[in-house]
């Protein structure tokens, strides 16, 4: 969980940290929604087998 604040370029920055985060572990963004100021990404990984 992030929790944003005002400063824009600080959430720029959070946020890209996020997803390239993500992004290497192999997760991929299967949603995203947005509620007022709150946004919500939601992330899932393909089972290997």
């Amino acid at each position: 969980m992030v929790k944003l604040t005002r400063h824009t370029r600080e959430n720029e920055d959070t946020l890209t940290d996020l997803l390239n985060e993500r992004s290497r572990g192999g997760w991929e963004p299967t949603l995203i929604s947005q509620r007022g100021e709150q946004l919500t990404l939601i992330f899932c990984r393909s089972a290997e087998g």
